[in-house]
């Protein structure tokens, strides 16, 4: 759900509707221009530098929401100005699970309306240098425990090429970036391991608990290498099931080791 300019044309919703997408809760906004993004990455792709955000019809947006979208049982509220979140947080009272991305941008200039959001969401998915901004913590386990301290039950703090890391009030759970030789393009990583982190909880029939949201890391994960593959949304509009259970367990396999043999007596 959100709004689009004229630059959002039939080949991008056939993208999203090829694919199963409800796009019914997309508003499309006549003479505007969607939500822009520039920026360039260092030597290191983990490291990106915002040239340039234009919220263009984000700008003037009220959430409006079908019956069904306010009856969602997960909700990802995605990069957006915090007060627009709250608004969708508030339409959505059912949702059993709910999650939060924001960037810097939002830390620099709502930053209480962002944890008057945080406040009210089960996690907070976000990378480890806003983590560390929006706390003030320069430890990523302390700056966590702060974040939590608001409200959520869990943060995970993306790493890039590094993984992510999971915290909750009782455990601590990471995996590392699944291995690539060749990394196209980054930018969208952060939003296709929140996809699929949320995509496997809503899929999940159980209980919410520790296990279910360490096999959600590895879905993120997962979600995430494929997108880097290639420019845009290139890689993850081909995938196949197939693929993405093929690399979980090839991730899966890489991350688990044996404990030490008993000691002899």
């Amino acid at each position: 759900m959100g709004p689009v300019g004229d630059d959002f044309g039939a080949d991008e919703f056939e993208v999203l509707e090829r694919r199963g997408v409800h796009t019914e809760d997309i508003e499309r906004v006549p003479g505007g221009q969607s939500f822009f993004w520039r920026g360039r990455y260092e030597y290191d792709l983990n490291v990106a530098h915002t040239e340039n955000t234009q919220l263009g019809v984000f700008g003037d947006f009220e959430p409006k929401l079908s019956a069904a979208s306010r009856e969602a049982d997960t909700l990802f509220l995605a990069n957006i100005q915090p007060d627009l979140q709250r608004q969708v947080r508030a339409q959505c009272g059912s949702a059993r699970f709910s999650a939060l991305d924001s960037m810097n941008l939002w830390i620099d200039t709502a930053r209480e309306s962002l944890l008057a959001a945080i406040a009210e969401v089960d996690c907070v998915i976000v990378n480890d240098a806003e983590v560390r901004q929006l706390t003030g913590e320069s430890n990523l386990a302390r700056a966590a425990r702060a974040v939590m301290a608001h409200g959520p039950r869990a943060v995970v703090a993306k790493q890039g090429e590094y993984g992510a890391a999971l915290f909750t009030e009782d455990s601590f759970f990471a995996l590392p970036g699944y291995p690539l030789e060749d990394v196209r393009d980054p930018t969208g990583a952060g939003d296709s391991f929140a996809g699929g982190f949320l995509g496997y909880l809503d899929g999940h029939e159980g209980e919410l608990d520790e296990a279910s949201l360490r096999r959600a890391m590895g879905y993120g994960t997962v979600l995430a290498s494929f997108n880097v593959e290639e420019f845009g949304t290139e890689r993850v509009a081909s995938l196949t099931r197939g693929e993405i259970d093929a690399r979980f367990a090839e991730l899966q396999a890489m991350t688990r080791f044996e404990p030490l043999p008993a000691a002899a007596e």
